[in-house]
């Protein structure tokens, strides 16, 4: 484009700077998109992908107990773990116990942020730091502090024998490890949950309850539905870490009460049998994610709608 100016009584052309001297393309521009991802692939694959990869190559070998792992391929070990009640147990019981700490979580969590979620300050932040609390302390504090107070002497056991009962068998049973995973993966809950209700409009809840809802069918047909993004990612990842954890059933639960972790540290650290031990983690793994993705898909299509 040209602009006509008036310049000592004479028209005169004057380039448009914009059209004259036009921005220069960022070099970034010409890369390609995989290129500008590599070094945080390359990074994902150095820390996760190649130990995985390892582990799953580890699994085949075969185990000599005066020689230790031998190279080979064979799927002895898989048959080992799948056909043996004593791991399918320990399977069963790790899942178990942790479903239990999950619906306990959704049961004690949810609510939990409902009502931190109506809170106004300084109470929900002194709340908030309640619970985060547990987040601060080292999950081997946490372990200790409940294995002093489900002790045969401890805390809980005496006020049983204030009123005339007890001693009871707390520690080392399953009581005691849900109780103490609850008390650990609770903020994993509470936290989603309570950031998708500060989505949630509270117009919509006048409105049910204007039109003559009752607070139940309010909770029921317009909260539930809106924070169950927040339910389903908290209990995704209270399911998955307790699934997975060992500091608490080891130490609470003893060497009876075996999960799929302590099985693996044992094989590992205990028997050396490391193509055992390589087998048991990559099941559990498998056997987790095949759990919580159908534990998606199964929310997913039911709220669906309700959900966008």
């Amino acid at each position: 484009m040209r602009d006509a100016t008036l310049e000592a009584g004479t028209a005169r052309p004057v380039d448009h700077p914009v059209a004259a001297h036009p921005l220069p393309t960022p070099w970034r521009a010409h890369l390609p998109m995989w290129l500008l991802g590599a070094p945080a692939f390359a990074l994902f694959a150095a820390l996760l992908l190649a130990p995985l990869a390892m582990t799953l190559v580890l699994t085949f070998y075969r185990f000599d107990p005066s020689s230790g792992p031998i190279a080979a391929f064979q799927f002895g070990n898989y048959v080992n773990v799948l056909g043996s009640p004593y791991y399918q147990t320990i399977f069963l019981r790790t899942f178990g116990i942790a479903a239990i700490t999950t619906i306990l979580c959704v049961a004690i969590g949810a609510p939990e942020a409902y009502v931190l979620s109506k809170m106004r300050d300084p109470w929900r932040s002194a709340f908030l730091l309640v619970i985060l609390a547990p987040l601060l302390v080292s999950v081997v504090v946490r372990a200790f502090g409940w294995s002093m107070l489900l002790g045969t002497a401890g805390i809980v056991n005496q006020l049983f024998g204030a009123f005339g009962m007890g001693p009871f068998k707390l520690e080392y049973t399953t009581f005691a490890i849900v109780i103490a995973l609850v008390h650990v993966m609770l903020p994993f809950m509470v936290i989603p949950v309570w950031t998708a209700l500060q989505k949630l409009d509270p117009q919509t809840e006048h409105a049910a309850l204007s039109l003559m809802a009752s607070p139940a069918t309010t909770l029921r047909r317009i909260v539930l539905p809106q924070i169950m993004p927040g339910i389903l990612s908290g209990s995704l990842m209270v399911f998955g870490l307790s699934a997975s954890a060992f500091a608490i059933p080891g130490l609470l639960g003893g060497r009876r009460l075996k999960v799929a972790a302590t099985a693996v540290y044992d094989e590992f650290l205990g028997s050396l049998n490391w193509p055992l031990g390589a087998t048991i983690a990559l099941l559990l793994l498998a056997a987790n994610l095949i759990i919580m993705l159908t534990y998606y898909r199964m929310l997913e299509r039911r709220y669906g709608r309700s959900m966008g």
